[in-house]
C-alpha cells in the first residue's frame, strides 16, 4: 500500500518540476482541480485512474518512483531521448548548450539522490 503522505511528496515535486501550478497540472492530466486540491490535502488517496493519466502526461515520471519513491524522477531514459538532450553540464556553476542547437534553454534542474534539486536559469 502507497503512504498517501510521501505520494503527495512525489505528486509535489513533480508539479514544481514542470513549474505547473495544480489546476494547469490537473487540466494537463484530464482531471478536475479538485482532485489535485484534494490528492495533494491528503483528503483522498490517488486512484489507479489518476496515476495513468500522470504517466501518460509525463513520460519523466516513473511508476515505481510515483507510488514508492523507489527509482529516479526524472526518468533519465526518456530525458536522454529528448530533443533537448544535446545539453552539456560543464560543472555545477556553469551550463553551456551544444553548438548544434539553435534552441534556447529555459532551465536546467539537477537531480541529486537525497532527493533535492537545483534549478538553473541562463
Amino acid at each position: 500500500m502507497i503512504n498517501s503522505k510521501d505520494f503527495t511528496l512525489r505528486l509535489q515535486k513533480v508539479i514544481d518540476f514542470y513549474e505547473e501550478s495544480a489546476s494547469g497540472f490537473a487540466e494537463k492530466i484530464g482531471v478536475q482541480r479538485s482532485s489535485i486540491s484534494h490528492i495533494l490535502s491528503g483528503r483522498n488517496k490517488p486512484s489507479l485512474d489518476f496515476v495513468m493519466k500522470v504517466l501518460n502526461s509525463y513520460p519523466e515520471v516513473e511508476l515505481y518512483w510515483l507510488l514508492n519513491g523507489k527509482g529516479t524522477f526524472p526518468n533519465t531514459s526518456q530525458i536522454s531521448e529528448s530533443p533537448n538532450s544535446n545539453l552539456i553540464i560543464e560543472d555545477s556553476d556553469q551550463l553551456i548548450k551544444n553548438s548544434d542547437s539553435d534552441s534556447e534553454i529555459e532551465k536546467i534542474v539537477i537531480f541529486y539522490k537525497d532527493g533535492t534539486f537545483k534549478s538553473y536559469k541562463p
